[in-house]
């Protein structure tokens, strides 16, 4: 399978195939809008705004395996644009680790190399899958979206074509 075949529902219910964004660059990251790391949202936003249209996206999905969450999916998309004018497409809350995780979880953390696959530890672990769907770094929570600038644009030069 390739990151292309996962169904994903963003916070208003609607499901859609991240094939959608086959071409294009994501960021992938697990949020909380309780969480001390939450302020990361307004840091994506700069980056989904900048590199948009080099072919980013960055694609937000709540979780509330470690108790930093809203109740649903539409309240914590809510705070995100409310409180840090995120734009960037938010999802529905769902589990990032074990046999209830999401589907596009267990595959980014089994994509990321046997150095660091596993268990996501906490919020804001991000994920950079380059245009043809490979994952190609993932950043721990403590890694400040800035810091993501040379990986992403290193990806956005490389061609776009599988």
């Amino acid at each position: 399978m390739s990151i292309y075949d996962y169904q994903v529902q963003l916070a208003n219910g609607e499901t859609y195939s991240l094939n959608k964004y086959r071409g294009q660059a994501m960021v992938i990251v697990n949020t909380a809008t309780k969480c001390g790391y939450s302020p990361q949202f307004a840091d994506l936003q700069k980056l989904y705004a900048t590199y948009a249209k080099q072919g980013l996206v960055v694609l937000g999905f709540p979780s509330n395996q470690f108790k930093q969450e809203l109740k649903n999916g539409a309240d914590a998309e809510q705070a995100c644009r409310t409180t840090y004018g995120v734009t960037f497409p938010m999802h529905e809350i769902g589990n990032v680790n074990g046999s209830k995780a999401q589907p596009v979880f267990d595959y980014l953390t089994h994509e990321t190399g046997p150095e660091i696959t596993g268990r996501i530890k906490w919020n804001f672990t991000k994920f950079l899958v380059d245009r043809q769907g490979n994952v190609v770094e993932r950043f721990d929570t403590k890694v400040k979206p800035e810091s993501m600038v040379p990986a992403i644009e290193k990806v956005l030069a490389e061609p776009d074509s599988e």
